[in-house]
């Protein structure tokens, strides 16, 4: 297969477009999830199912890609093989892990449609852009900006799942009440688990360097940066002992 600039290029640009008209709409509404479900939103299925059919197109896809595919142009299949298997590992995690740790409230099926078609073609992007459109020089392995974005993604990665970890354990199966986290990331900002994910995209972002890896990154702060500000403001509208010290995303600023 060769590289479809013209579809990367196009994918890329929509992700950002996106990202955009999504930070909008979340300024103005709540997402639709979680604490904020509205009961008369519609039809909606259990959490564990839900987070497993909207992540695993974006693990899925770059696996066939990679197991089916022989990769064209030059340059060194050992890198690209590797970035993409950190995007995987994420994706890993959420479909066959966290989907069926999560005590999550019911999530509405709209919700759930969008994310799998989001999935499927940010899977697909990231994979087919990897896999055919990227070429390394042979040194790759020594690059700063590599180690660099490897070493944030990894941070990132780990911030995530543990404060995911935190968040669980502050309820009882079968439990829907709402507690102050504390612990890891929670001691600085309320959203400990977005802030995790941010700086695991853009640590990937980093060490790819590419249009399509950056647009990810972007499309993630757009859409999940929001939700730690609204879990912010209504932790403080919940819990009049909530730390005034902790900000929304970003430690000490935000």
């Amino acid at each position: 297969m060769e590289c479809r600039e013209s579809a990367v290029s196009y994918l890329s640009w929509a992700l950002i477009i996106a990202g955009v008209a999504y930070l909008w709409h979340q300024t103005r509404h709540h997402t639709q999830y979680g604490r904020y479900v509205n009961p008369a939103t519609g039809r909606c299925c259990p959490a564990s199912v839900g987070w497993f059919l909207q992540e695993l197109p974006a693990f899925l896809l770059p696996l066939l890609l990679l197991l089916t595919e022989e990769p064209a142009g030059t340059g060194t299949r050992a890198g690209r093989t590797l970035l993409l298997c950190t995007f995987m590992l994420h994706y890993f995690h959420r479909s066959f892990i966290y989907a069926f740790l999560t005590r999550g409230r019911p999530i509405p099926l709209l919700i759930v449609l969008h994310a799998t078609i989001f999935c499927s073609l940010n899977g697909f992007l990231q994979g087919h852009h990897l896999l055919y459109c990227v070429q390394f020089e042979a040194t790759w392995l020594t690059e700063a900006r590599w180690a660099a974005g490897f070493l944030l993604f990894v941070a990132g990665f780990t911030i995530n799942i543990h404060s995911d970890h935190i968040l669980r354990s502050l309820r009882k199966p079968g439990e829907i009440v709402y507690k102050i986290p504390y612990g890891g990331m929670f001691e600085f900002v309320s959203g400990a688990n977005f802030f995790g994910e941010i700086v695991e995209w853009c640590g990937y972002a980093v060490a790819v360097w590419s249009l399509p890896a950056f647009a990810f990154a972007f499309f993630t702060v757009c859409s999940i940066g929001p939700r730690a500000y609204q879990h912010h403001r209504d932790y403080h509208r919940r819990f009049e002992d909530y730390p005034h010290s902790r900000r929304a995303l970003i430690p000490f600023i935000l």
